[in-house]
């Protein structure tokens, strides 16, 4: 038995069926991307120290800084915050904000194991530190007011 093309059968559904199954495949790699998978502490610690680098890239940019430990030795950390692109469009940065030889303050959340790694995405900002003007602040507030030898 043959069947006939009915107009509007399920030729109708295929829109939606392939709709569903794109938002399918999209929120779970969405999920995966943006959790820190308790990866981070829920305090948040500031350290001074020198630009090394910045990347500034997609989705995360990345920042390495020499910080000065309580023994006197240098230290190399990373930091991951947001975006090149968001940071252009929200905080207005260039190429040229941070330089090699900068000194800056950085409030974030350190990873749990210790390591010497910062992410700068949520309670979050980042001072120049000669003048402690902030030049970049997460969207969630960051906690108390800016650290910094010459914050009053």
């Amino acid at each position: 038995m043959m069947r006939r093309f009915q107009p509007g059968g399920s030729t109708r559904r295929m829109p939606l069926v392939f709709a569903a199954a794109l938002l399918t495949s999209m929120t779970g790699t969405s999920l995966a991307h943006h959790g820190d998978a308790g990866r981070f502490e829920e305090v948040t610690i500031t350290l001074t120290g020198t630009v090394v680098a910045l990347q500034l890239i997609n989705p995360h940019s990345t920042m390495v800084v020499d910080v000065q430990d309580e023994a006197g030795q240098t230290v190399r950390w990373q930091a991951e915050f947001t975006g090149g692109a968001n940071l252009a469009r929200s905080h207005g940065w260039t190429r040229e904000t941070l330089q090699p030889g900068d000194q800056i303050t950085m409030t974030g959340r350190p990873l749990k194991s210790g390591q010497p790694y910062i992410n700068l995405s949520e309670r979050a900002r980042i001072l120049r530190t000669a003048t402690c003007e902030e030049i970049f602040r997460s969207t969630s507030d960051p906690d108390g007011p800016p650290e910094g030898p010459n914050c009053r």
